[in-house]
C-alpha cells in the first residue's frame, strides 16, 4: 500500500522504484479478498488467507489452520520502523539473486501501491505454498498466470522480474478486480497510503525470511527449525513490528494455510 520508498538509498535498485510511474490501487488486507486472487492467479482452493487476531492469546492463536506457510502484515511506517530498515539495508548490496537455488523467490516493488500485490506473490511463490500452484498436470487446461509468470520470472535477475511485473497485463487485471472488492471503498491508484505490506515465510533452506519489494532484497531472519511461520520466532519479530508503531493499532495479520471447506 504504501508510496513511500523504503528502500537503500544507495543502489540501482532504488533508482529503479524511483524511476517508475506505475501505479496500482492499494489492496485491502482482507482475507477472502487475497484468497480469491490468489486462486484467481492459480494457487489450489486447498490453501486459503486467514485472519489472525492475536499473536499472544493461545485460544485465539488455535483457530488458525497450521502449519501457517505465510504471513501478510500490514503495519504503519513510522520514523523508527523506517529508519531501521534504511539503516539494515545499508549494510547490504542490493539483492542479485536468481534461479532455482534461491532459497526464496523475491521481488522488488517499482509500481506505487503494489505492496499488497508484491506481499501475495511473496506468499504463494515460496515455501510448502509454491507446491500448490496449478500447473498442466493438475489442471484439464494449459497452466495456470501464476505458473507461467514464475517459469518466466525464476531464470531472472530482479531486473528483470521488475520489466516483468510492470508489463504483466493478467497481474494488473486481476489485481485491479481483487482491489475493488474489499469491504472498505477503495482509494485512488495514486493516493498516498502510510500503510505497507511485508510478507514473512519459511525458504528452501527452513530459515525465516522477511520479503518485502521496498527493501533491497530478501532479509534473512534465522534458523526456524521445526517451527511454522507463526511459530515463537515468527511471532516475536511481528511483536517487534507492533513494538516500533508507539501505539499505532493499524496493524493487520493474516496467515496462508489450509482452506477450512
Amino acid at each position: 500500500m504504501s508510496s513511500t520508498d523504503i528502500s537503500s538509498a544507495d543502489g540501482s535498485l532504488a533508482a529503479a522504484r524511483a524511476g517508475s510511474k506505475k501505479a496500482f490501487i492499494p489492496i485491502e488486507c482482507n482475507p477472502t479478498v487475497m484468497s480469491s486472487l490468489a486462486h484467481n492467479l492459480g494457487l489450489s482452493p486447498a490453501l486459503s488467507f486467514h485472519d489472525v487476531f492475536s499473536i499472544s492469546d493461545p485460544e485465539l492463536l488455535a483457530f488458525v489452520p497450521r502449519p501457517a506457510l505465510a504471513l501478510l502484515l500490514v503495519f504503519p511506517i513510522s520514523e523508527a520502523v523506517a529508519k531501521q530498515r534504511l539503516e539494515e539495508d545499508s549494510k547490504h548490496p542490493d539483492y542479485k539473486g536468481k534461479g532455482d537455488e534461491e532459497p526464496v523467490v523475491w521481488f522488488k516493488q517499482t509500481i506505487k501501491n503494489a505492496c499488497g500485490l508484491m506481499g501475495l506473490l511473496h506468499a504463494i511463490c515460496n515455501g510448502e505454498a509454491r507446491e500448490q500452484i496449478e500447473t498442466d498436470s493438475k489442471l484439464a487446461v494449459p497452466g495456470s498466470p501464476l505458473e507461467g509468470f514464475l517459469k518466466e520470472a525464476i531464470p531472472l535477475d530482479p531486473f528483470g522480474r521488475i520489466h516483468l511485473l510492470e508489463t504483466s497485463s493478467t497481474l494488473e487485471s486481476m489485481h485491479t478486480s481483487a482491489a475493488t472488492q474489499g469491504d472498505t471503498a477503495a482509494p485512488d491508484a495514486n493516493d498516498e497510503v502510510e500503510l505497507h505490506y511485508v510478507c514473512f515465510v519459511k525458504g528452501k533452506d527452513g530459515h525465516l525470511y522477511e520479503l518485502d519489494g521496498a527493501r533491497n532484497g530478501p532479509v534473512d531472519l534465522g534458523e526456524l527449525g521445526d517451527e511454522d511461520v507463526l511459530g515463537d520466532k515468527a511471532r516475536e519479530v511481528v511483536q517487534g513490528y507492533i513494538e516500533r508503531g508507539a501505539g499505532n493499532v493499524s496493524f493487520s495479520l493474516i496467515s496462508l494455510g489450509a482452506g477450512f471447506d
